[in-house]
């Protein structure tokens, strides 16, 4: 990417899975961690969460950093007959829980991104959908053992123990990561064009 003026990207997140699809992608950032209420509304869809706690993610950090190109996202786990965020789980039992009901079936992973730079604003969202193989109580306990679920969307990252479960994947795996990095950089290269 050859910028026409040169910017100040803003990470607005902790998520060291998207700083890492960032570098991969040849992306020099900073990381400014927000802490906004993540809370679901009541009987609030999965989609539109996302984008909502985007939004929020990247207006406040927009008003720490002024002036620079900031980069907000939000990923989250549903499945079809309940389309509500399944959010991360608080110990783990509600891991236990929430891997339980996506085991041995099919499930949604979204992320929803904003990029806003003060004068222009983009921003899009990305579904996923993810097959898991069934796992028996015994693998389920080795899991929660030894894998890292405590901040993870569904209680788990692809790209680590979970990949093992993975049978079927339509659609962008960068999302079920945490950043749809294709759209991110196109829209990165409007930003950088733009007057």
């Amino acid at each position: 990417m050859n910028p026409q003026r040169s910017i100040a990207l803003v990470l607005a997140s902790a998520s060291p899975r998207r700083a890492e699809l960032l570098r991969a992608a040849g992306i020099m950032f900073e990381t400014l961690p927000v802490d906004c209420d993540e809370t679901p509304w009541q009987s609030e869809q999965a989609v539109p969460y996302a984008r909502r706690v985007a939004h929020a993610k990247a207006d406040m950090a927009a008003r720490l950093r002024p002036g620079s190109v900031v980069l907000a996202a939000d990923t989250t786990v549903w499945v079809s007959e309940d389309p509500r965020p399944i959010g991360k789980p608080e110990h783990r039992e509600h891991a236990r829980t929430m891997l339980q009901r996506l085991v041995g079936r099919s499930h949604f992973v979204t992320t929803a991104w904003v990029l806003c730079d003060g004068a222009h604003e983009l921003h899009g969202d990305r579904t996923t959908q993810v097959w898991f193989r069934p796992v028996d109580a015994f693998e389920l306990d080795d899991y929660l053992d030894r894998a890292s679920w405590s901040d993870k969307a569904g209680a788990y990252a692809i790209q680590e123990h979970a990949s093992m479960w993975v049978t079927r994947i339509e659609g962008s795996e960068d999302s079920v990561v945490g950043l749809p990095v294709a759209d991110v950089v196109f829209a990165l290269a409007r930003i950088c064009a733009s007057p």
